[in-house]
């Protein structure tokens, strides 16, 4: 199954609308392959998080692979978090944190 080149996606898009925050998100262009916490972060670092109504409705679109799914989980543990600061900080529901943990723990 191929996927989008968001790297290339990404990149064109900062050098054509938004030179000015190249090289703030130039640490995460340079890797070699994206991932989808890299993706996130890229969406955050360009567009803010302060726009809350389109990311409501942006929100059902969202799908994580495995890999991300373990990623975010570890991140719950190394930082101490509970299922609803988790899920405030990636912008998920805490149904779906605690669906993962019950999956993948």
């Amino acid at each position: 199954m191929k996927h989008p080149n968001y790297k290339k996606i990404y990149a064109d898009m900062i050098t054509m609308k938004i030179p000015d925050k190249q090289e703030i998100c130039r640490s995460i262009l340079d890797k070699s392959k994206l991932s989808t916490i890299d993706i996130i972060d890229l969406q955050k670092k360009i567009f803010g998080i302060d726009n809350i109504s389109m990311g409501q409705s942006n929100q059902r679109y969202k799908s994580y692979d495995k890999s991300t799914i373990l990623k975010i989980l570890d991140y719950q543990k190394k930082n101490g978090l509970n299922n609803n600061e988790l899920a405030r900080h990636f912008n998920l529901s805490r149904n779906t944190v605690a669906k993962w943990k019950k999956l993948f723990q």
